[in-house]
């Protein structure tokens, strides 16, 4: 006999919530030897889990954390990754608080994957990089996946205008979101 699942939703503005809070957690606001472990282990392409999340009817989704770096131009660094997750945080918290409509793109083949409409365009030796964060619900498990994924920056290059010129653009973009996560979280350990 198979188990039985229930299938219960959360509001993408919660959702996102709840996944840019967990990875500002794992990267950002823990110590960088445990950071870098956790970074280590995706960077290898294993699964790491985050967190159990307790729902509304007391059950628990236990939310995990994957990488795709495949498209990623050069060698992956530690620092070049939490650069990139720095400014989709800051995106992602922004368009929160701000408000705006949350873009997702669904997966065709995969209902139970979706891509959310944020993009986090870094720079290492000029080749520009797009970071990415998607989600995959497991079907017959009770847990979530988030996806970090590069993609190649020329699918977005209409979009986002990469080019020589605003190069600088990318860099000024970087250290303001840095700026901005380490005051939201020095504003929040006041709190």
């Amino acid at each position: 006999m198979q188990p039985q699942t229930q299938t219960m939703s959360l509001p993408t503005d919660k959702f996102l919530t709840v996944a840019i809070n967990l990875l500002n957690k794992a990267f950002l606001e823990n110590n960088r030897t445990e950071a870098k472990r956790i970074y280590r282990d995706i960077e290898e392409g294993k699964t790491v889990s985050l967190t159990r999340l307790e729902m509304e009817d007391k059950s628990q989704v236990r939310i995990d954390l994957a990488l795709d770096h495949r498209e990623y131009k050069g060698k992956l660094r530690f620092t070049s990754f939490r650069t990139g997750l720095t400014l989709l945080i800051a995106q992602v918290a922004d368009a929160l608080r701000e408000e705006k409509p949350l873009r997702t793109f669904q997966n065709e083949s995969d209902p139970g994957s979706i891509l959310f409409g944020f993009t986090a365009v870094t720079a290492e030796n000029d080749i520009p990089s797009v970071l990415l964060l998607g989600a995959d619900s497991r079907r017959g498990h009770p847990s979530i996946l988030l996806r970090l994924a590069y993609f190649d920056f020329q699918q977005f290059e209409d979009q986002l205008a990469v080019g020589e010129g605003n190069m600088a653009d990318v860099s000024v973009s970087i250290a303001q979101a840095e700026d901005e996560v380490a005051s939201e979280v020095d504003s929040e350990a006041d709190s």
